[in-house]
């Protein structure tokens, strides 16, 4: 019996497009095996990280304690500064702030001395409890500059709250305590300007801060 071209032709397609789908797969269950690294091995962050400020580790947590003095958050080396750049990645850690505290995300920064200037920030507060409708990006989940969360996720002040943050290719997604807060696309305003690559870091605002259980993966 004669086989058509046609119907050769047909069966040559689709065993491509079968092989196409299981190397999609492949590369996707690759991709979700890329092995996730601890950033506080031991509950200690001297391997990871580097700062001159008062940061502190006990019982597996990093604990930000103002030194006598300090104020505001212009001290940049008093920053929690990865030893290491990032450019893709995605990052899980565990924060708790007090009353009125205020710390910060830092990931795709060009310049460690203007981070703000340079970088992209995910905003750590204490905003339990305040209308969605009041959130600014100044509160938990907001991306600065000017990018308010789209609800508050923030547990009360004193409990551990859990980021989950996804920075790939052009796309941003935040989540906070299993919510998605925040997604952007990194291309356009205000934040296009921003570097691929740069060191990650945790803000020091002179305000008492806990992380724990941090860890990264680079996609």
């Amino acid at each position: 019996m004669k086989t058509s071209f046609f119907v050769v032709s047909g069966r040559v397609a689709a065993c491509a497009a079968l092989l196409m789908a299981g190397v999609s797969v492949a590369l996707a269950q690759a991709a979700d095996e890329r092995p996730w690294v601890n950033l506080l091995p031991g509950g200690a962050y001297q391997e990871h990280w580097t700062t001159t400020g008062n940061w502190q580790t006990a019982d597996g947590a990093v604990k930000l304690t103002p030194r006598e003095g300090e104020r505001g958050w212009s001290r940049w080396s008093a920053y929690l500064w990865s030893k290491k750049e990032y450019q893709d990645f995605e990052i899980q850690f565990d924060y708790k702030v007090e009353e009125r505290g205020n710390s910060g995300f830092y990931f795709r920064v060009g310049d460690k001395n203007s981070p703000v200037g340079t970088g992209i920030e995910v905003q750590i507060y204490a905003s339990h409890g305040k209308p969605d409708n009041k959130l600014s990006d100044h509160d938990s989940g907001g991306i600065i500059p000017g990018i308010a969360p789209k609800k508050n996720a923030a547990r009360p002040q004193g409990e551990w709250n859990h980021f989950h943050i996804i920075n790939q290719s052009d796309k941003l997604t935040v989540k906070l305590n299993g919510e998605v807060v925040n997604e952007m696309d990194l291309t356009k305003a205000p934040l296009v300007s921003r570097p691929n690559k740069g060191p990650i870091g945790f803000q020091d605002h002179a305000l008492p801060v806990w992380l724990k259980d941090i860890k990264i993966r680079e996609l």
